[in-house]
Formats: C-alpha cells, structure tokens, sequence
C-alpha cells in the first residue's frame, strides 16, 4: 500500500485538516491520511492508497474540502 505525499497550499487550522482527511478519506482505495498542518504556508498531506490517486479525483476532493490547492513539487 503506496503513501503518497503532497504539497497543498490555503490551510489553516485544525478545521482545515479535518475537512481534508474527510475528503481524501472518502475518496475509493485510500484507507489513512495524514495532515502536516503548515498555517498559511504549504502542508504536507500524505496519503496511503490502493493506488496513486489521479490528480484530479486529489484536486477535486481538496476542492471540495474548501478550496485548497495542490503545489508542484
């Protein structure tokens, strides 16, 4: 079971972590994240998977947590 981290930009607060996890933790395959919260910075979002998750099932679900944004890495 691969873990994959990634670098997302506009959270804040705990808040921001739980919509997270809840998202991506919906999402079909993934079964642990784990946030790095970075308040107005870049946190790390690691998340353990079946399979690599597609971009954009990952933007959508960060999207849909309340807007946050992947950074290149």
């Amino acid at each position: 079971m691969p873990t994959t981290t990634y670098s997302v930009t506009g959270m804040t607060c705990e808040h921001c972590v739980r919509a997270v996890t809840a998202e991506l933790s919906a999402l079909a395959g993934v079964h642990g994240v784990a946030v790095d919260l970075v308040p107005e910075g870049t946190s790390s979002v690691a998340v353990s998977s079946d399979a690599p998750l597609s971009a954009d099932a990952l933007a959508e679900a960060l999207d849909e947590a309340g807007g946050y944004q992947l950074t290149a890495r």
